[in-house]
């Protein structure tokens, strides 16, 4: 029987920089079908993790046509969101998707939670967590439950921020030694951010593969300029919300 690699995405309508952006218009779906879809094609199993405010009624309906399980909970506790549909769907570990990285590369996501297991580590982290949005954190149900009972706020956003203050916390970094780029910016969350990621998609597909992603932008520096500058901007807004 071949392992099952489960991946919670985590979406939600309700984005502040770039309205509803899980629903623009993806290479003639929404962002958040392609997500779906590629985690499916890629070997994941995908459950979508929303929250219960009525303007994602949507996420679920979404997710009920792909015929993917669907978690609806807390808008600001997203350890807790997590927790509760790891529960709801008899999870013991985890890899994260977020709908925001829509060329995540299922490949280092699988290899993250093969890590984890074979080593027995309570989360494995991205080695650079901005490099081409390829990859998030792996994480046991275990941990989260940890990091639920002794968090202090309802505003988890940050999750690694309250994760990586356990107590005797085995964890590691997942290394890519093939990489040859880094200083690209893949995440959606800016208009300029829509742009880059409409021309990757127009150039390579749904199922473009992190190495082609690598050899466009080596062939094409230049790309890299319809966005980078809105990095800093999103490095203050993630630094304001640590707790």
């Amino acid at each position: 029987m071949s392992a099952r690699y489960d991946a919670l995405v985590t979406v939600r309508t309700g984005s502040s920089r770039l309205k509803a952006k899980c629903l623009l218009e993806f290479g003639g779906h929404t962002v958040i079908e392609h997500v779906i879809d590629r985690a499916v094609r890629g070997g994941l199993t995908p459950i979508v993790c929303t929250t219960a405010e009525a303007a994602d009624d949507v996420l679920e309906r979404i997710a009920a046509a792909k015929g993917v399980p669907c978690f609806r909970g807390s808008t600001e506790d997203k350890l807790d969101r997590w927790r509760r549909a790891c529960h709801r769907f008899n999870v013991a570990d985890f890899h994260t998707v977020d709908a925001d990285d829509p060329f995540f590369d299922p490949v280092l996501c699988k290899e993250s939670l093969t890590l984890l297991r074979e080593r027995g580590y309570d989360m494995v982290a991205p080695a650079v967590s901005t490099y081409l949005a390829s990859v998030g954190y792996s994480l046991t149900t275990d941990v989260i439950d940890r990091a639920c009972e002794r968090k202090t706020t309802t505003d988890t956003e940050m999750m690694w921020y309250h994760v990586e203050k356990l107590p005797g916390l085995k964890t590691a970094v997942l290394e890519v030694p093939d990489a040859r780029i880094r200083d690209v910016r893949l995440t959606l969350d800016y208009d300029e951010d829509y742009w880059l990621l409409r021309a990757v998609l127009r150039m390579l597909g749904p199922d473009a593969t992190r190495q082609q992603i690598e050899t466009l932008f080596l062939s094409n520096p230049r790309l890299t300029e319809i966005n980078w500058f809105r990095n800093d901007a999103w490095k203050a807004a993630q630094e304001a919300r640590r707790v």
